[in-house]
This record gives C-alpha cells, sequence and structure tokens, in this order.
C-alpha cells in the first residue's frame, strides 16, 4: 500500500512526464481503478519536485490534461493583423442545415440549441420567400459588449465578439441588446462526454459550455489560429458561407475565392439593420439567379418545426 509521500510523489512525476505542472489539472493522473491496472515490469525514471529520482511502473502512468496553449488574456487580445468577415450569399441557400449541424457538433451544443438559425424570409407580399441564414454579426459596434456589467462579452482586435463564459453572470443584458436574437442561454446542464466537461474552458472554442450562461457564434477563432475555416464554412455543400480577412480584402468558401471589396460592390452586398449603427461583420448577397427553389428547403423546415415541438 503506497503511503501519502509517496502517492503524492507519484502524482508530481506524473504531471512532469505530461509536460505539465502538477496544479494544472484538478484531475488525478491514475485511474480510479489502480489496483485492477497489471504492473507492466517497466520502470520509468521521474524527477520529483523535490529534485529526487523515482520510479513508477509505466503501466500506473495516465495522460493528464492537455494544457492550454493560449492565455485568457491573448484570447481575448485576438490574432494580430487581422479583420474577419463573413459573406452569405442568399442565392445559394438550400436550408440543407449542415451548417447548423457542423457548428452544433464542433461546440457541444444541447439538443434544440442552434448558434445558426435559417429564416423563411419574404421582403413584400408579392416577392418570392428565400432562405436566410442568421449567425451572430460581430458588430464593430456592439451594443451586447456595452451592456455586459463584468466584461465577459467582449470585441476583440481583428474583429470577432466573444463571450467569457468564466466571467459571465447570466444577467441576459447581452441578449436583451442584440437587435439579431442571435444569442441563447444554457437553461441546463451541457450534456458533454466526460473528456469535454472536464477539459480546460477556452472562450476561442467555447467549449465547455457551462449552465447558466449566453453562448452565441464565435466565428470558429481556433479554426483560423490554424489557417482554416469555420465549421459552417466547411460543411456548407453549396458554398453559401464565405470568410476571410478583410485587410487582405479576400474571402473564401474553401472551393472559391474573391475579392471582398469587389464581390459586395459587384452582387450589391448589404448588412442587416445598418441604420442601427452596429456595423455588423457578416454581410448578404442578394437572393437573385438562385441555384434552388424556396420550396426545395420547406420540407427540412417543415420536419425541424415538428422535432422542436
Amino acid at each position: 500500500m503506497k503511503n501519502n509521500d509517496t502517492s503524492r510523489r507519484d502524482f508530481l512525476a506524473t504531471a512532469l512526464l505530461a509536460g505539465v505542472a502538477s496544479g494544472c489539472s484538478s484531475n488525478n493522473p491514475f485511474d480510479p481503478g489502480d489496483n485492477k491496472k497489471v504492473p507492466s515490469g517497466e520502470m520509468v525514471k521521474l524527477l520529483s519536485v523535490d529534485g529526487e529520482i523515482i520510479e513508477v511502473d509505466k503501466a500506473f502512468l495516465n495522460p493528464v490534461p492537455e494544457v492550454p496553449t493560449l492565455t485568457n488574456s491573448e484570447e481575448r487580445i485576438g490574432i494580430e493583423g487581422k479583420k474577419f468577415v463573413m459573406v452569405i450569399d442568399l442565392s445559394r441557400c438550400k436550408n440543407v442545415g449542415a451548417c447548423k449541424v457542423a457548428c452544433n457538433h464542433a461546440h457541444h451544443l444541447n439538443p434544440g440549441q442552434n448558434w445558426i438559425k435559417i429564416h423563411a424570409m419574404e421582403d413584400a407580399e408579392h416577392t418570392a420567400p428565400y432562405w436566410q441564414p442568421t449567425t451572430c454579426m460581430h458588430c464593430d459596434e456592439p451594443p451586447c459588449v456595452k451592456v455586459c456589467p463584468v466584461d465577459a462579452t467582449f470585441k476583440r482586435k481583428d474583429g470577432i465578439v466573444l463571450i467569457d463564459n468564466e466571467r459571465c453572470i447570466g444577467c441576459r443584458f447581452c441578449m436583451a441588446a442584440c437587435p439579431y436574437s442571435t444569442r441563447v442561454f444554457n437553461w441546463q446542464e451541457p450534456i458533454l462526454e466526460e473528456k469535454i466537461a472536464t477539459q480546460h474552458y477556452s472562450c476561442e472554442t467555447s467549449v465547455p459550455q457551462k449552465i447558466g450562461t449566453v453562448s452565441k457564434c464565435d466565428f470558429c477563432p481556433d479554426m483560423a489560429r490554424k489557417g482554416e475555416l469555420p465549421h459552417c464554412v466547411s460543411a456548407c455543400p453549396n458554398g453559401v458561407y464565405f470568410f476571410g480577412d478583410m485587410n487582405e480584402d479576400s474571402v473564401t468558401n474553401g472551393a472559391e475565392t474573391f475579392r471582398f471589396s469587389d464581390l459586395i460592390k459587384d452582387k450589391a452586398g448589404y448588412r442587416l439593420m445598418e441604420d442601427l449603427g452596429t456595423k455588423p461583420r457578416v454581410y448578404y448577397l442578394p437572393p437573385v439567379n438562385r441555384n434552388f427553389p424556396f420550396e426545395s428547403g420547406l420540407e427540412k423546415d417543415t420536419t425541424e418545426k415538428n422535432n422542436s415541438k
């Protein structure tokens, strides 16, 4: 039977092996069923924090959760030199919903929660209806940031608006202030795998979700750091979403790349509710010369409404 001193040294040794400090995780690096493990006979020499060489059987070592590569302060600053922007081409949307599925899966949202909403729109009585995907607008003048009493909602230098759920107190002032109704409240404890629930929270991934807090589309900045597109962009089979950097004047859906300025000018791009002065970073291209008739997405829309009842 191990005494307390030996157990402590084994714990610290395991942490050193994983390349992190022992205080970085509240999880025991040893499984609860240690006594059921069969020693391998292969001993590993490790240096304890006391400077002593100790030996631990390799069979009893388990990885410590990964240490976050970015601090909270770095995540709040953003990616240097970038100004992210999204363009949504309404002429291509068929209400497939792949964007919502990919977003929900990547952010481990509870069933029934959607950060992307696809609305059936009709501008006037005798005009044709169309589908309008709606995300957080990541406004340059975000009213949600101005009303947050604890600085949980913040605007980064790269244009992205994020929520720090470790600061969020659930007052929902931001939800009331948002004119686009793109935020959701986590009324219930998120349904998460243990691996996800116990990982270090990051406001760049918005994972793991926390009960009693607000969440929303985050533009997937963790993907942008890797030079990859947001999950909604890469998942859409019809190339509806374009994402890019306004500083580089370029947006792409993965298959096509355009100059952002030319695309907006040539296709008569616009932003929702511009008269409010929020200055959204999401632009829309009007639903002209459509790839699909509106009716082709009605079946899915009806099914989703029935499932939500």
